[in-house]
């Protein structure tokens, strides 16, 4: 019995949704960082046996919202709840509002979909005792209560509870006669579109305050038949003039980082040396401009 279908992985920003999402699929498809909503559209990650193969999706963090960027991210993981078909209710052990964990919980439990409760974090000791009292939130709303600790994500233990994980992941999607995507894929995303995710969270991980919550990233050039190397030219979109001197640093000394560490990743991604060109413009207040958020990604095209 063959079965395969969209897995959305729902929860609260920060809950460790995306690299939950990469451990399963073991490679890194979602970007990663400290700061809350850094998952801005919904990404996909294959995992495939013999057995089925499952569409596991990366959704934003829960927000409300309704217009602008959080507008978009809000109705993102609206729409997966309605478009998988089954969910994995992520949640942590230190989310700061227990109340938030409930609201994660209550929707997917209402949403009528088969699912999973899925604890995360927990190895941070101070608040161990969390993961009975979520596990028992999530099995009084009818969810198979499971946990899981990424601290060392290569050791025996959590590949062992990887396998047994992607098991009753498997075990909700309907039968199928064949997988929807090539079984020797990791993502159906692009290149270009792995490419600015890099180098977006290059810019999480450099810049600091609230600025990257008003940073965007989009491909100018790809040229993939350049010689010696293939040549990549991006363009940094920031909301106000003055965040562009921060992005950029003294000297050119925060860029220089962000493309430095954005081309290591990017090599390992495409496998072989890039020639990577960044560059920061102002587009004020970007989030509010209904065409360059389209060009982003960031937009829904409307339902017939």
């Amino acid at each position: 019995m063959y079965r395969t279908g969209f897995l959305g992985l729902i929860g609260q920003p920060n809950a460790g949704k995306s690299t939950l999402m990469n451990f399963l699929v073991d490679e890194k498809v979602s970007i990663v960082t400290a700061k809350p909503q850094t998952t801005r559209r919904r990404v996909l990650g294959l995992w495939s046996s013999d057995e089925g193969q499952i569409v596991f999706v990366d959704a934003p963090g829960l927000i409300r919202a309704d217009q602008g960027l959080n507008g978009f991210l809000a109705k993102e993981a609206g729409e997966v709840i309605a478009d998988s078909d089954a969910l994995l209710a992520v949640v942590s052990v230190d989310e700061k509002a227990a109340e938030d964990n409930e609201k994660t919980l209550e929707l997917v439990a209402s949403s009528g979909k088969p699912w999973i409760g899925i604890v995360t974090k927990t190895d941070l000791g101070e608040k161990g005792h969390r993961v009975l009292i979520l596990k028992d939130m999530i099995e009084k709303r009818k969810g198979k209560a499971l946990s899981l600790s990424l601290k060392n994500p290569k050791s025996r233990e959590a590949q062992e509870d990887r396998e047994a994980l992607l098991l009753e992941c498997l075990a909700l999607m309907p039968e199928a006669p064949a997988p929807l995507y090539d079984i020797e894929l990791f993502t159906p995303e692009s290149e270009r579109a792995l490419i600015c995710e890099i180098i977006r969270e290059k810019c999480f991980e450099h810049v600091h305050q609230e600025i990257p919550f008003g940073i965007a990233v989009r491909m100018i050039k790809f040229d993939e038949m350049a010689e010696p190397v293939p040549r990549i030219a991006v363009e940094v979109l920031v909301s106000k003039e003055n965040h562009k001197g921060i992005v950029i640093g003294k000297a050119g000394s925060v860029l220089k980082q962000i493309g430095t560490d954005a081309r290591k990743d990017i090599e390992k991604l495409l496998g072989q040396k890039v020639f990577l060109e960044l560059k920061v413009s102002v587009r004020e207040d970007w989030a509010k401009n209904q065409r360059l958020m389209k060009e982003l990604g960031y937009a829904h095209e409307r339902k017939s």
